[in-house]
């Protein structure tokens, strides 16, 4: 078995990238993708420890775009895009690419700051840089807001705070979703639609119309496996990746202790399971857009 979504603690997971190339290891995994959120620096990090180890490790990132869906439920929705560097790493062009959008996460950051101080709540920008190390998100403002007393849980930091539903919320500016695709094929890369179900689109005909409109945009695979996929969701998204041409993937989504709930390589109460076929027909289909034979392995190499 393997896992294609896992994050460490230089986005917003607690394992460093070491220790959860030491985890996955122990556990028996094949391989591994370090995915995340806006930086590859948790993957960076790891690599030397892969590469002693001979365990494969897979060079991944995970992006939050915007995407205006065509039919049904209509407006703007919140689309996670995984993208895997298979045969070699990321161009320069993407990387600078990539700064743009750390930059705007910054600048986010730092309208929020301002937003919760307007709200009555004592909060330093550097405060919440100090757990985000090589990247701050809003689960670091969440474990800051629960240090200060001002919730007791992530879930009350979000609901009352700074979730999208909440009144200290602060909009950041995302990319859409087909030109973070192109982005992603234009480096090499293979762009991999995460978690679907977070789509949150209950019509089935209407959410196989946005994945497939995501397809059309260029969308290579899939997360048919995931934590939150039910037994009942990982059976439709098989269908409709067959269906639809697409590659299948998945992951626990694994952050250690930010969520106890998710096992590293079997997700909650092991309802992830996914097979290191996945990743090697990902592989070949990188290797046929570059005209590489047999791409090596990252970790490997």
């Amino acid at each position: 078995m393997i896992d294609l979504h896992t994050h460490t603690n230089e986005s917003d997971g607690t394992y460093s990238p070491v220790e959860l190339i030491d985890a996955a290891v122990n556990a028996g995994l094949e391989a591994l993708a370090i995915t995340d959120h806006d930086t590859f620096k948790g993957y960076e990090i790891a690599l030397p420890c892969a590469r002693q180890r001979g365990f494969d490790l897979v060079c991944g990132i995970e992006m939050s775009t915007r995407m205006i869906l065509k039919r049904g439920t209509g407006g703007m929705k919140t689309v996670h895009l995984l993208g895997y560097f298979l045969t070699g790493p990321p161009s320069a062009e993407f990387l600078a690419w990539l700064g743009e959008l750390q930059a705007g996460r910054r600048e986010r950051n730092v309208r929020l700051v301002e937003k919760l101080k307007s709200m009555g709540l004592a909060i330093e920008l550097e405060e919440v840089q100090a757990l985000g190390r090589s990247l701050t998100g809003r689960p670091h403002f969440a474990k800051l807001l629960i240090q200060k007393g001002y919730a007791q849980s992530s879930d009350q930091a979000f609901r009352e705070y700074i979730g999208e539903d909440a009144p200290g919320f602060v909009e950041r500016d995302s990319p859409l979703l087909p030109n973070a695709i192109q982005c992603v094929l234009s480096a090499g890369g293979v762009p991999v639609l995460a978690h679907p179900v977070r789509l949150g689109i209950r019509n089935l005909e209407e959410e196989e119309a946005a994945i497939r409109e995501m397809r059309d945009a260029g969308m290579v695979g899939m997360e048919v496996q995931h934590s939150d996929h039910s037994a009942a969701d990982r059976l439709r998204y098989q269908a409709i990746a067959g269906k639809n041409g697409l590659a299948s993937s998945g992951g626990s989504d694994f952050h250690g202790a930010a969520k106890p709930r998710i096992v590293l390589g079997s997700g909650i109460h092991s309802n992830v399971r996914v097979p290191k076929e996945w990743l090697e027909h990902m592989r070949e289909i990188a290797g046929r857009e570059r005209g590489i034979d047999s791409p090596v392995p990252s970790g490997q190499d």
